[in-house]
């Protein structure tokens, strides 16, 4: 997915003062340590989600980009057609964009262990550890972004919750240097392909 909309308030980041900006993010992560909710948390929670089994045929997307203040940006419909083969899991997604925009990013997920995948893609920075327990998996990865001539590195805390057997709710922070610049909030269901309206945002 094209983060274009955070960017800006990485360059708000960016812009600061590097004396300030380091303290402020050090005292935002050791307040956030204090804090930190974890996968096994929801352990006892049903349904208890299914990776291989949710994640599977086709599936679509509504979603919405928010800036650091809060605000909403931009927001997608993506199309999304999930398999698995001798293990491994392939989410291949089609992005469709407010402004037009459209972009690709398919993931990879491979089992490690009970509870356990990596994941990988192709604007993802190394290996993504997943983590499910109960009705929840959790991932934590780098996303490389464009940013002017170049591209730059964001932390992405992307958390998913099954609601029903055909209904995922996904919340994702961004963020630079610790600062929190933007989130994603979407809802993943399991649907007919006639139920795929990509045009309703253009």
């Amino acid at each position: 997915m094209n983060l274009m909309q955070a960017v800006e308030g990485v360059r708000a980041v960016m812009g600061s003062s590097v004396r300030r900006l380091f303290l402020t993010a050090a005292m935002t992560m050791a307040l956030g340590a204090c804090t930190t909710v974890s996968v096994s948390d929801y352990r006892d929670e049903t349904p208890t989600f299914d990776p291989e089994a949710f994640f599977s045929g086709e599936l679509v997307a509504h979603g919405m980009l928010k800036d650091r203040r809060g605000r909403v940006t931009r927001r997608f419909i993506a199309e999304i057609d999930a398999s698995w083969r001798d293990g491994v899991g392939t989410l291949d997604e089609q992005f469709v964009f407010s402004d037009g925009e459209e972009s690709q990013r398919v993931w990879t997920l491979r089992p490690d262990g009970p509870g356990r995948y990596i994941g990988t893609a192709g604007d993802v920075v190394g290996e993504s550890p997943v983590t499910v327990a109960g009705n929840a998996m959790f991932l934590d990865y780098t996303l490389r972004v464009p940013y002017g001539d170049g591209t730059i590195d964001v932390k992405i805390d992307d958390r998913m919750y099954l609601i029903d057997g055909n209904t995922l709710l996904n919340e994702s922070v961004m963020r630079k240097f610790g600062f929190r610049v933007g989130e994603i909030v979407l809802v993943i269901r399991r649907v007919d392909h006639s139920e795929v309206s990509s045009g309703a945002l253009r």
